[in-house]
């Protein structure tokens, strides 16, 4: 019975630990393969035009369209190199280096990059 309680408690601080990692600083984001890909494998972008840490996204409208952002959840926070900016139309998007970050709407599948140097303006995100 003790140690049923006790893996039970442990379950519990792990869930808990989960829980609060997505809600504090953990970006959906991993890398593959040298790049930034979201929690579905799509690959990620930044874009030259975005001015690093100053907090904006120049991608609004029919380029978000595009261009769709990596938004935050509400309530999350970053920490280190992973920071939050709000978006004009008051979202709340991720940003590596303060740099916001993006997906391409014309990749398809996971590993898909074919976003890289689109009107030499938008970039691979790298770790």
């Amino acid at each position: 019975m003790v140690r049923t309680f006790a893996l039970a408690t442990a379950a519990f601080a792990l869930a808990g630990c989960a829980q609060m990692a997505s809600m504090t600083g953990a970006a959906p984001v991993k890398s593959a393969d040298g790049v930034f890909v979201n929690a579905d494998g799509m690959t990620l972008y930044t874009f030259d035009k975005d001015v690093a840490g100053s907090g904006k996204s120049v991608c609004n409208g029919p380029c978000a369209t595009n261009w769709p952002p990596l938004m935050a959840a509400s309530g999350a926070s970053g920490s280190g190199d992973w920071s939050i900016i709000v978006r004009d139309d008051g979202g709340s998007q991720w940003a590596y280096k303060g740099k916001p970050l993006y997906r391409w709407i014309k990749d398809q599948k996971p590993g898909d990059r074919t976003g890289d140097g689109f009107n030499n303006v938008w970039r691979l995100a790298r770790p």
